[in-house]
């Protein structure tokens, strides 16, 4: 185990890696590995656990009745995920975990984390601090991604995502999580359709794009603010 990683995640933030040695026996620690494509937690499951992962990454997912499928998140090295069921016993997920590449998982006993503990470990303060920092975060994400899907065209969606992501990572030059089919679940677009709309921002000069590598122009930030 990687102790010196898991001190930098955002789970165990304040924390020494000689500290998190003794919490994960606490914490009923156990590390899992998943195959690309495999179902980690799937809708309608109910959990007691919180994953983090350790390599790889992890993709939520929500399936309709008629199998179209909608990217929410994707969780790389360092996140956690399931936090929010995890805290609710017996809520039912809502949606899929899936493992997005050959990924590890760290999972961790809520009840371990949010209760006192037997052992008077002085960590728990800590973990809750920061698991709220965690979901208050997510809930940013989820608000983003709102803005991100509330234009009605495709170009706006794309201007609205590609446009924050620019200005979040400070440069129009920049990478996205996504390749094109995960980008069209995440915008909820179908992907031909993106693809082919791309293709016409590239001609008309406002972006040039090679796979998941962006270069905005000034002229499509400026339609963005």
């Amino acid at each position: 185990m990687d102790y010196i990683f898991l001190a930098a995640t955002p789970l165990f933030r304040g924390t020494s890696p000689e500290e998190i040695q003794g919490m994960l026996t606490c914490l009923r620690a156990q590390e899992k590995k998943y195959e690309k494509g495999s179902i980690i937690f799937r809708a309608g499951d109910t959990v007691h656990e919180v994953g983090l992962v350790l390599s790889g990454s992890v993709s939520i997912e929500n399936d309709d009745l008629w199998g179209n499928k909608t990217i929410l998140d994707r969780v790389e090295p360092g996140r956690v995920f399931a936090e929010t069921y995890a805290c609710v016993p017996g809520e039912a997920l809502l949606i899929n975990v899936v493992a997005a590449e050959l990924s590890e998982i760290l999972f961790l006993d809520i009840g371990r984390m949010v209760e006192s503990c037997p052992n008077a470990c002085g960590h728990h303060s800590k973990l809750i601090r920061n698991l709220l920092a965690i979901s208050a975060q997510k809930n940013l994400n989820l608000s983003r991604r709102s803005l991100h899907t509330a234009p009605k065209s495709i170009r706006g969606r794309l201007v609205a995502y590609l446009s924050d992501q620019a200005l979040r990572q400070g440069t129009r030059d920049f990478y996205i999580p996504f390749n094109r089919q995960q980008l069209a679940d995440y915008l909820n677009v179908d992907r031909s359709a993106l693809s082919s709309e791309l293709g016409r921002m590239q001609r008309e000069g406002l972006l040039t794009a090679e796979k998941n590598h962006f270069t905005m122009s000034e002229q499509s930030l400026d339609d963005y603010r």
